[in-house]
């Protein structure tokens, strides 16, 4: 059982979205531990357990995405799959345009039909231009009206500075994200399409009797990485999203601006290691549960049972967990009536060289109001007792 202090304030505005939210709007708190640098030019390792920021360095600076915004591509298709435009087995004609595209092949033949199973390989696991531009002809006509599809999505997806021109992550000066946008868009990609995540994991896919192995290095390396996307252009260096799982933790990790393709596996595995090592996530009231009691004002009962909506986590440097302190913040008493599920006050996380963090807590019940002779007794208690 954790214990919580029960701190109460004269006046409190509870304007808290949920974690998830703070992440998206780019303020997610940021945990700290032992400093760790990079070479890398932009870097975010983020715990989506708890949607906490581990380590950044430039991640809201544009940047060209190169392959890695083919992550948007798949995105797109899976959206479409689960929406039934398209299944597994549908097949999807290759046009010249497709067939002729260069850099990262899958190598489509010509005006053939192809099933979009082996599309999705020859994305992820091929990194194929030409599987891309076969995507976009097929579910929007052109590759440039796929691409104001993929901007609008963005949007939708909270992504704030991403701006796509093309499928493929070709270079393109107006072409761009950031390592804060491609850590959302893979958190999205992972929580909105778990049954076709697996597909990042594959790690050789034989297609036109050419076999090509995933570009992804950290998948050969024993390290619990499943996932995602490298990518590489002059403008934009070489990078890479990734993620890990281990011991109910997930980690995302985005870098780019790296100088060669030795420097992005090494740098790579070198965060993901530190960030599982430094920090731990500790669960600390599971959704629903009782938190505390909080007093109320003219209600029918003197106080009411206050939970959290959603499972209450954090992430901080395993160093901190000692210091760690929860207190239960509220303008109490609460005046009545209080409907269940009434935001009445939070809970604030906090230790040595932790930033803090807060979560709305609600009601777990209704509390009617009291009536007017209950409510006179108590004016009359108050005048002679005061506030208890």
């Amino acid at each position: 059982m954790v214990a919580v202090v029960r701190t109460r304030v004269a006046r409190t505005r509870f304007a808290m979205g949920l974690a998830v939210a703070l992440f998206a709007a780019g303020v997610g708190p940021v945990a700290h531990a032992a400093s760790i640098e990079t070479i890398a030019k932009q870097a975010i390792l983020v715990d989506i357990t708890s949607n906490t920021v581990l380590f950044e360095k430039s991640p809201d600076q544009r940047m060209a995405p190169s392959s890695m915004s083919k992550i948007m591509t798949m995105y797109m298709v899976f959206d479409a799959i689960k929406e039934g435009r398209l299944t597994l087995e549908s097949t999807l004609p290759v046009s010249e345009r497709a067939w002729r595209m260069q850099g990262s092949k899958m190598f489509v033949e010509l005006h053939n039909n192809i099933k979009v199973d082996d599309l999705i390989k020859g994305v992820i696991v091929q990194s194929g231009n030409d599987a891309c531009i076969v995507f976009a002809e097929g579910l929007a006509g052109s590759e440039s009206a796929f691409a104001e599809r993929m901007n609008k999505r963005a949007r939708e997806l909270g992504l704030k500075d991403t701006n796509l021109t093309n499928a493929t992550g070709w270079p393109d000066p107006n072409h761009y994200m950031t390592a804060r946008d491609l850590a959302i868009l893979a958190e999205h990609l992972i929580k909105d399409f778990p049954e076709y995540y697996h597909y990042y994991s594959i790690r050789e896919f034989k297609y036109h009797g050419i076999n090509q192995g995933n570009r992804n290095p950290l998948l050969y390396r024993g390290m619990d990485v499943d996932g995602m996307k490298t990518g590489h252009t002059e403008a934009g260096g070489y990078g890479l999203t990734a993620s890990a799982e281990r011991e109910g933790r997930r980690l995302i990790l985005v870098v780019n601006g790296l100088p060669n393709m030795q420097a992005r596996a090494d740098e790579s595995a070198r965060l993901i290691e530190w960030g599982f090592r430094e920090f731990a996530t500790y669960a600390l009231f599971k959704a629903g549960e009782t938190v505390d009691q909080v007093p109320l004002w003219l209600g029918a009962q003197d106080t009411v049972p206050v939970t959290v909506p959603e499972d209450m986590k954090v992430t901080m440097a395993r160093a901190d967990r000692s210091g760690m302190k929860v207190s239960l913040v509220s303008n109490a008493p609460v005046a009545a009536p209080v409907k269940k599920g009434d935001v009445v006050g939070k809970v604030v996380v906090s230790a040595p060289g932790f930033p803090g963090k807060e979560f709305p807590v609600v009601a777990a019940q209704d509390v009617e109001k009291l009536g007017f002779v209950g409510r006179a007794l108590a004016a009359a208690k108050f005048l002679i007792f005061g506030a208890s």
